[in-house]
This record gives structure tokens, sequence and C-alpha cells, in this order.
């Protein structure tokens, strides 16, 4: 994705991953299921390295695993654009799946749309696979607390 002009990161992706890591533990546990791969100008690229635990029968990825990858693409973009207030919170995600996702890295890239003062819009393409085809779009709102 191309970096959007008067949107500049506060946080690097390795930034990013150690407040999740400190703040949000259970994501990922023992693993690094979901991470950051990249922070640029108004966006984010976030992964799932989705194995047998992601998937439901007939070796699909599930929906709520790529729903999660979304909602964490949103929250890295608050978190690096807007500032490290773990206290950001989703009010509003919606997610259309397209295509089969099978085990493997799938990529969620993120752009905002509009970063405010309290509220940031976002949409990501989620890709998977060799082809690295769109398996899901999604598009959310995170609510960011006022500055204390």
């Amino acid at each position: 994705m191309p970096e959007q002009a008067g949107l500049t990161p506060l946080m690097t992706a390795d930034e990013v991953n150690a407040l999740l890591k400190s703040v949000y533990p259970q994501l990922n546990r023992a693993m690094s299921y979901y991470r950051a791969t990249d922070v640029f100008a108004g966006g984010c690229t976030v992964r799932l390295d989705a194995d047998e635990r992601h998937l439901r029968p007939g070796g699909t990825v599930s929906g709520p695993s790529l729903f999660t990858l979304a909602d964490i693409g949103g929250y890295v973009c608050v978190l690096s654009h807007a500032g490290p207030d773990a206290l950001s919170v989703t009010t509003n995600l919606n997610i259309n799946f397209v295509r089969k996702a099978e085990a493997g890295p799938i990529d969620a890239h993120c752009r905002i749309l509009k970063l405010g003062r309290s509220l940031m819009v976002f949409d990501c393409d989620i890709v998977a696979g060799a082809d690295g085809q769109t398996v899901a779009h999604a598009t959310g709102t995170y609510s960011i607390p006022p500055k204390r």
C-alpha cells in the first residue's frame, strides 16, 4: 500500500510488537501468531502465521482467526499513528470473506482512511497463498481515548 501524506507513524513495527507483548500478552501466549510486520505513513501490515489451531473442518482458516487479524491491524494502525495508548478500542468492524484461506502466512494490508482526535477509520485487504489473492476485506473504526 502506498504511504499517505500527513500521517506519520509514531512507532515502528518492532515497538508495536513489544507494546502488544506487554499490554496484550493473551493475544499470542508463547507463540507469535499475530504480529506487525511493517508500519508506514498511513498504515501497516500485520501477519497471521496460521496453523492447525486456526483451521476449521475442511482445512479452511476460520472466520474468527481472520476477523482477529483485521482487528489487530486496526489496533496496530491506531497505536502506531495516534500513540501508544493501549486503551483504544474497536467500535465497529465489518468483514467480507471472499475466498478460502489455507494454513500458512496471511497478511492484512491496512490503511487509515481517517484519523481524527477521537476516531480512526481503516480498511484491510487480507491476502493469502502463493498468488497473494484477497481472502477477506474488512473496514473498521477505533475509538481513541482523550489525552490525559
